[in-house]
């Protein structure tokens, strides 16, 4: 497909073949963030799961696994920027792609929290007297952002290479890490972490450990938001998902277990009830330097977080904008950089807005946690249209594999809904509640929206998310 441009005489179309393999690797990988998660985040796992949360992040990394099958079957016949809202759309039709669009934009808008407001609060842990100032996470916050817009903006092939060096250095820290752990903990180390001995059997608190381990996986499939930007992209992208999956699951799991028995299988309720438990671990065995390490690379987590989350919502908003969908007026690309400017420059400013005033009203720690409990919710629903649209799609084309486009992908649905009904009944109290509800009223509104497309432009949406590498 030649380049088209549009009305400016500016290109509409993105640069074919601006990266490779491991470049589309690392856009997935880098929304694990598994420094983060490691120094702080498996907290939430660790509440439930406790003595057995490195089981609870191995089953949701297998189950995560399951959802991987969308992305990885669609992307060998669809190379299209907006991944599953397009794929949404020729699955289901173009209300289809606007029903995962609009879901989507619920995770997009509320998900950056992790990146913005997430390392100011990790600042503030290390350091009381800025947690006491009550301002200084506002320039943290809009310097995080910054730092992946200006890399997205400038370029897909600079800014994945930033994050793919550093990526594969926070792996090697992290594994070696744990494995300098393990041979510490000695006689301690034992397998009942990986059985249910630490809960005394019992699956329920297990699966709420599950629950919370499978927000961590979220975001392997977006190589796909670069698809049409890759090298060979029907082939590399179903690699990368791969690898960024094995990948993901070498830099938590393992961890998960050092960090279980450097604490004590028996003592991780205390483990879920520290503010930075995984710091404490890295500091106690492997000193200062291991401390200040774990420290750097959970900063660079958040920022290659920043990275790829710009360079994902860009995109979908991009192929979006140039079906004609909600965003119809940022259809253009940068004539240097190639890079969708108008969405990024957009992005900047409504997810400014939209962290920074949860953050005034709620406080840096707790608007993330309010943020990210619309964003969970939404990037489920997300995964529930596209799951349905790849089996409807594989049979429209007639390439239906029973077991890969029926079993599994309902297989993957019902584990959402179960993922959904567990995150919003009973409905949380205070302020989690209501960004419960709104999550709710969200999706619904959504419906909503999809029928009215679908009435108004019925004959104009049928040609969204059409594959752009031909």
């Amino acid at each position: 497909m030649q380049e088209q441009a549009g009305s400016n005489g500016l290109p509409s179309e993105l640069k074919r073949g601006a990266v490779g393999l491991w470049e589309a690797v690392f856009q997935s990988f880098s929304f694990v963030g598994p420094a983060g998660d490691v120094a702080i985040l498996l907290v939430g796992t660790a509440a439930f799961a406790l003595g057995a949360t490195p089981l609870a992040v191995l089953v949701a990394w297998a189950l995560y696994g399951l959802w991987m099958v969308v992305p990885i079957e669609f992307a060998k016949n669809i190379v299209n920027s907006g991944s599953y809202y397009a794929y949404s759309a020729q699955g289901l039709g173009g209300s289809g792609g606007v029903l995962a669009l609009w879901y989507w934009m619920g995770e997009n808008l509320t998900g950056p929290a992790f990146g913005v407001l997430g390392l100011s609060g990790f600042i503030y842990l290390l350091s009381s007297t800025l947690s006491k100032t009550g301002w200084v996470w506002i320039p943290i916050a809009v310097a995080t952002l910054g730092f992946g817009v200006v890399l997205s903006y400038r370029g897909i092939r600079p800014s994945l290479q930033y994050t793919q060096w550093t990526g594969f250095l926070e792996i090697a820290f992290l594994v070696v890490g744990a494995i300098v752990i393990v041979i510490k903990v000695g006689a301690h180390n034992t397998l009942s972490p990986f059985t249910l001995t630490p809960l005394h059997g019992a699956f329920g608190p297990l699966f709420l450990g599950i629950v919370f381990s499978v927000l961590d996986f979220t975001g392997l499939g977006t190589a796909t938001t670069i698809s049409e930007e890759v090298k060979d992209s029907r082939r590399l992208v179903t690699r990368a998902i791969i690898i960024a999956w094995i990948l993901s699951g070498i830099a938590l799991i393992f961890p998960s277990y050092a960090l279980t028995v450097g604490w004590g299988v028996g003592a991780m309720k205390t483990y879920a009830s520290s503010p930075d438990p995984g710091l404490i671990v890295f500091r106690h065995y492997l000193g200062n330097f291991g401390w200040i390490l774990l420290i750097l690379f959970t900063i660079n987590s958040y920022l290659n977080y920043m990275v790829a989350k710009v360079n994902a919502v860009s995109r979908i908003w991009f192929s979006a904008g140039r079906d004609g969908i909600l965003f119809a007026r940022m259809r253009k690309v940068h004539p240097v950089f190639k890079t969708p400017y108008q969405t990024t420059a957009f992005f900047f400013g409504v997810i400014l807005v939209i962290d920074v005033v949860a953050g005034l009203i709620l406080g840096p720690t707790e608007a993330g946690v309010w943020l990210l409990a619309i964003a969970g919710v939404s990037i489920i629903a997300v995964h529930i249209v596209s799951n349905t649209a790849l089996t409807v799609y594989m049979a429209k084309i007639r390439k239906f594999k029973w077991f890969t486009h029926g079993v599994i992908p309902s297989v993957a649905t019902i584990m959402g809904v179960i993922i959904i009904w567990y995150s919003v009944y009973p409905v949380p109290a205070g302020p989690v509640g209501v960004a419960v509800l709104i999550a709710i009223a969200w999706l619904i509104v959504g419906a909503v929206v999809a029928i009215y497309f679908h009435r108004r432009y019925h004959e104009s949406l049928k040609s969204a998310g059409t594959s752009r590498d031909a």
